[in-house]
């Protein structure tokens, strides 16, 4: 059973021949009583403040939970972005690279081609060359042979 200040306001005791001084006893009785009050109201503000901050307490626990849990999600992101980012850009590496090998491919075709190009005209301008040389020797002896007729026939003309 717990004593309450009231209780030991209104505990009696009885007086017995030479007994305690009634006056110095109740004195004494009423000190204690107020002094366990006293004590009553500081364990129960105590108390109080002791679930407030258990609340608090609770209330961080959750905060820095929430913050890890964050952190941990954040640095996974940050990962994902980063593996992301470096596929990214090996696969445009890549592409360029192929785009690369696609250009000097095509330069190097049309490299080719010139040169049979080259190698065509060279033929054209032989053979042009052999019909005007094959030209002007047949212009040549059509004239020797004009004047040739001339000289055997000087009064024909």
């Amino acid at each position: 059973m717990r004593i309450t200040p009231l209780d030991i306001q209104q505990k009696q005791f009885p007086t017995k021949f030479r007994g305690f001084d009634a006056e110095e006893v109740d004195s004494f009785v009423e000190l204690v009583r107020e002094e366990m009050e006293e004590l009553l109201r500081e364990n129960a503000s105590l108390r109080e403040e002791t679930k407030r901050l258990d609340k608090s307490l609770k209330e961080y626990k959750n905060i820095e939970t929430t913050l890890r849990d964050t952190l941990l999600a954040t640095q996974q992101m940050v990962e994902e972005y980063q593996n992301n980012a470096k596929k990214n850009a090996d696969l445009i590496q890549k592409e360029a690279e192929l785009k690369a090998d696609d250009i000097l491919k095509g330069a190097q075709e049309k490299v080719i081609k010139i040169h049979e190009d080259i190698t065509d005209l060279k033929g054209v301008r032989r053979h042009f060359k052999e019909e005007v040389r094959r030209l002007i020797e047949s212009h040549l002896k059509m004239l020797e042979f004009d004047k040739e007729r001339e000289e055997e026939t000087p009064n024909a003309v």
